[in-house]
């Protein structure tokens, strides 16, 4: 069974669900660092833009009845690779502590002012940690 997820709280488009949840698994989009009231880069800084991505993420979870301690993986791609280090700097304060698995990657798309696009998978199935 496939559901998609959809919130006003996040980046959205015609060309992909925000989220889909399936068995036990909710797949989030990779969403950028845009913020949805005003349509634009949350900042110039790799900080701002992974803190708002996050923050959208978060949104999308939310929405499926999911929280970030639900997600088993997170997928980053970055416009510059040098920005590593930076979004390590906000990326810590979402997940302090047992952090998902991770990658990260060079962002393909040239998005203008786009630094940082994040997707995300959780697991609220059978033997979630609070079920």
């Amino acid at each position: 069974m496939r559901e998609v997820i959809s919130t006003p709280d996040a980046p959205s488009s015609p060309f992909y669900s925000q989220g889909v949840k399936s068995g036990g698994f909710i797949h989030i989009s990779g969403l950028v660092g845009v913020d949805v009231n005003t349509g634009k880069p949350a900042g110039p800084t790799i900080q701002e833009q992974t803190r708002q991505a996050l923050a959208n993420c978060r949104a999308v979870l939310a929405a499926a009845d999911a929280t970030l301690d639900d997600v088993v993986e997170v997928g980053i791609l970055l416009s510059d690779p040098a920005d590593f280090a930076g979004m390590n700097e906000e990326y810590r304060l979402w997940f302090p502590s047992d952090p998902p698995a991770r990658y990260a990657a060079k962002l393909g798309a040239v998005i203008p002012d786009v630094l940082i696009s994040i997707r995300m998978t959780a697991y609220v199935g059978e033997g979630r940690s609070d079920s």
